[in-house]
């Protein structure tokens, strides 16, 4: 059963608003600010609790108890300057766990200069899994463990009547089969039987570095 946790979202925009409309749903207690009573106005639909405050005013963040909070996430699109003076404020009450949403390479280094672990550019990851979407048919997804570590879904032709210890491909390409899908099941089988044999058809889950999947012949 996963914590119910507290967060609080400063900066109410398209970014801002989904995040806490997503940890909403998912059961979480979430507090929103903003300097825009229309943006306030509409996260009221969805969020715990919604107010209308200048979060580089360390007082107002004060008042609204976001000393309190497990996370915060700072997603503030107007300037970088306010950003960061929010981020400090949010540093400053004490905050263990933040985020925030950069708005360019040379605010990403101001935030690690200031300590801040968890920065996200949503627009720069989405461009960058566009283009390896592009180069990588049938990619899912690209994971922030290292450079170009994917999730590949792939399909059994040459594999056939083959298990996972007879082609042991985490010792030979570094690459792990998360989960497969058989022929006419509706869900992927996480953990598969390292010894079950592959029947053609067969939807692989594959983990690694694009050029070790791209080798692949299944």
């Amino acid at each position: 059963m996963h914590t119910k946790l507290e967060v609080g979202i400063v900066g109410l925009g398209k970014f801002g608003l989904r995040f806490g409309s997503t940890l909403a749903e998912l059961g979480h207690k979430v507090i929103g600010v903003d300097v825009d009573p229309e943006k306030v106005r509409a996260a009221r639909e969805t969020l715990s609790q919604v107010y209308e405050a200048n979060a580089t005013d360390k007082s107002a963040l004060t008042q609204l108890r976001f000393q309190d909070l497990d996370a915060v996430a700072v997603s503030v699109g107007a300037s970088m300057e306010t950003s960061i003076l929010a981020t400090l404020n949010v540093q400053e009450l004490g905050v263990g766990d933040i985020i925030v949403k950069a708005l360019g390479p040379a605010h990403v280094k101001v935030l690690q200069r200031l300590g801040v672990k968890k920065v996200v550019q949503p627009e720069a990851d989405v461009a960058t899994l566009t283009a390896y979407r592009l180069h990588s048919p049938g990619m899912l997804d690209l994971l922030p463990i290292g450079r170009g570590i994917l999730v590949q879904e792939l399909t059994v032709d040459a594999w056939e009547g083959k298990t996972l210890v007879d082609l042991n491909l985490r010792d030979k390409h570094g690459i792990l089969i998360a989960a497969v899908q058989g022929a006419g099941e509706a869900e992927y089988r996480f953990v598969p039987d390292p010894r079950k044999p592959f029947a053609k058809g067969d939807k692989l889950l594959v983990i690694g570095r694009q050029r070790e999947v791209a080798a692949l012949a299944p």
